[in-house]
């Protein structure tokens, strides 16, 4: 199977930097917070009768939920304790112009929508959305991807932290508008999932009115490949990390479809869920796991799996039926589970294993999966690992997927149906008039390609510079540094190779203002500092610093000429004999010395300057 047999969809959500889409407290987030309110969130029936199948899902973990206030970032719609207010105008005209970006058709009256989400993250049990425009397109390397909705949407509360009962939520972050954006299934390799998301990315940006920095943009991933079945990879924050997910969810499909074929040439049926406590049997075991759980007041239960040997972990490890069934058990708040493909091992011992095989009954092509834990945790975890070891007959089950750091990912809940919609009664439908549109249209930003080629024409600058720049949504601030200070080059290479370094270090160049970033080229025009400190001056702000408090901690304080001439005859008298065999070549190997005696406190021209001054009046 070729990665061309690929199907993908993206959904991108990107926040918006205006205040927040039914009041007027301000989208930020904050470093603390106050109050703890509690919430519990049920479940209800759409306007059918109907329950979404991840609503029921999350349902069952039984948690609560307890929320944190900001100053200037919460209110009382927030809280739920108060009607939403009016929809935020900026907001929607930012979604409208995005959409006419696009190409996209707008919807004559937006209507918003209640979505249903009980799993804390809007203390309203459902979070709003409104459809704006459908049936645009974005062009991608030649070809046309289509794009199916734009949406307006408010963003979730922050997830702080949980303990498997209440889960402790910031609300800084609800309420924060999204944009969404849908495409068609048109992508057909995993790179070109990511090139699709750079595009959007980088039209999203030039509207001028998205936020940057970690968490303000994600990707959800819809993937399918022949005889498999849509799964949702929700919440990719790593451009770079698109192709991976891709992959390893095009391989765990296929392996899911071998698994399938394997059951069915074994005509393996559902196996019935029926718990047996072996508690007594495992009351000696050598096994950690097992001897903490029992001290701690668990049991040990076990549910046989007949004809499902072999799936669990095996075939040289292409048949991994075991872990996908751990990844479900594990949203019941349970570590993990042990399964007989895997077994004797983590000191279970191979007498315990098929004493164990003998009490449940199995022959050799029988499998069977346990859990040490609280009785009640640990059958509830069974029941959804064994509901997971039956759907595998079927195939690949629709899901919904957490990315992982690695590239990898992991069960988080059921794929939701449309019975999770139904209509906002307290937000009243917004006509789109002709007005409205009107302005918009005749105020539409540049796409991408218009600013790369402005900046290079008018700046100077490379194309490859451009291009980043805009991808970057910072072409607005380089041309206020360029024009400000005349530096274009200077500018340039800042938000391009220096910011690039600063990634690479971990640091975040978004966590820097605007306004710093100006200030700091403020500072370099006035000679302050020379050009040559300008990275380890970003990396110090990239850390919170300001501009002159940066240049403090550094020591990057000018020097003058006299004092920069001293240092440098130093740094030449110290290799005099270097200097004198080399003769003027010596100058080349000698500047990285001259400038790092300096610590960027002289401009690298002026430094040049007089170290050639000074080998010249060493050398006679």
């Amino acid at each position: 199977m070729s990665e061309r047999e690929l199907k993908c969809g993206i959904e991108i959500h990107q926040q918006l930097d205006t205040r927040k889409l039914f009041c007027d407290c301000e989208s930020s987030l904050r470093d603390e917070g106050r109050g703890a309110f509690y919430r519990r969130l049920r479940p209800t029936a759409s306007e059918l009768g109907e329950m979404d199948r991840a609503a029921l899902a999350q349902s069952k973990k039984d948690e609560a939920f307890r929320y944190q206030c900001c100053e200037g970032s919460t209110c009382l719609a927030d809280l739920d304790e108060e009607p939403p207010h009016d929809v935020n105008g900026d907001a929607m005209d930012t979604a409208l112009t995005f959409s006419m970006m696009l190409g996209a058709r707008v919807i004559d009256e937006v209507h918003f929508m209640r979505k249903m989400a009980i799993d804390g993250s809007n203390t309203t049990g459902y979070q709003r959305t409104a459809l704006i425009s459908v049936d645009g397109a974005v062009d991608v390397n030649g070809k046309r991807v289509g794009i199916q909705t734009v949406c307006l949407e408010e963003d979730s509360a922050r997830k702080l932290e949980s303990d498997g009962s209440e889960v402790l939520y910031r609300l800084d972050r609800l309420g924060i508008p999204l944009i969404e954006v849908a495409t068609a299934p048109d992508m057909e390799t995993p790179e070109e999932v990511m090139e699709v998301a750079l595009r959007l990315g980088t039209i999203l940006r030039a509207t001028k009115r998205v936020k940057r920095g970690i968490g303000t943009i994600r990707e959800d991933l819809n993937i399918s490949i022949p005889g498999g079945a849509r799964v949702e990879i929700k919440g990719a924050q790593e451009l770079r990390l698109l192709p991976d997910y891709v992959r390893n969810e095009m391989e765990r499909q296929r392996m899911l479809i071998r698994v399938k074929e394997a059951l069915g040439a074994k005509g393996a049926a559902p196996a019935a869920f029926l718990p047996v406590d072996v508690t007594e049997m495992f009351s000696g075991s050598g096994s950690k796991v097992i001897r903490g759980a029992l001290e701690g007041g668990g049991k040990v239960i076990a549910v046989a799996l007949p004809g499902f040997a072999g799936v669990l972990k095996g075939d040289g490890g292409r048949l991994r039926l075991g872990a996908e069934m751990a990844q479900y058990a594990r949203t019941r708040g349970v570590k993990g589970i042990f399964h007989s493909d895997e077994l004797p091992d983590y000191g279970i011992e191979a007498g315990l294993v098929d004493a164990l095989r003998s009490r449940l009954g199995l022959s050799q092509g029988d499998a069977f999966v346990m859990c040490a834990e609280r009785e009640k945790r640990a059958t509830g975890a069974l029941e959804v690992a064994v509901g997971r070891a039956n759907a595998a007959i079927d195939g690949v089950p629709e899901e919904t997927r957490d990315p992982l750091p690695d590239g990898t990912t992991r069960y988080s809940r059921p794929l939701p149906g449309a019975a999770r919609m139904y209509p906002e009664t307290d937000v009243p439908p917004i006509p789109m008039t002709e007005e409205r549109l009107g302005r918009i249209m005749g105020g539409l930003p540049e796409l991408p390609e218009e600013a790369e080629r402005r900046l290079v024409s008018t700046y100077g600058i490379n194309a490859q510079q451009a291009g980043q720049i805009v991808r970057q949504g910072r072409d607005g601030l380089f041309a206020r540094i360029s024009d400000s200070t005349g530096m274009a080059a200077v500018a340039a290479t800042a938000l391009t190779s220096t910011f690039a370094e600063l990634e690479r270090e971990r640091l975040d160049p978004d966590s820097i203002s605007d306004a710093r970033i100006m200030e700091a080229f403020g500072l370099l025009r006035a000679n302050r500092f020379s050009k040559e400190a300008l990275p380890s001056l970003l990396r110090e702000m990239a850390q919170g610093s300001g501009p002159e408090e940066a240049i403090s901690k550094l020591g990057l304080g000018a020097v003058g000429a006299d004092e920069a001439a001293e240092v440098i005859a130093a740094v030449v008298r110290e290799r005099e004999g270097f200097v004198r065999s080399k003769g003027m070549d010596a100058k080349g190997p000698l500047m990285g010395p001259v400038m790092a005696a300096l610590r960027g406190r002289i401009d690298g021209k002026q430094a040049s300057d007089l170290l050639e001054k000074e080998i010249k009046r060493l050398i006679g």
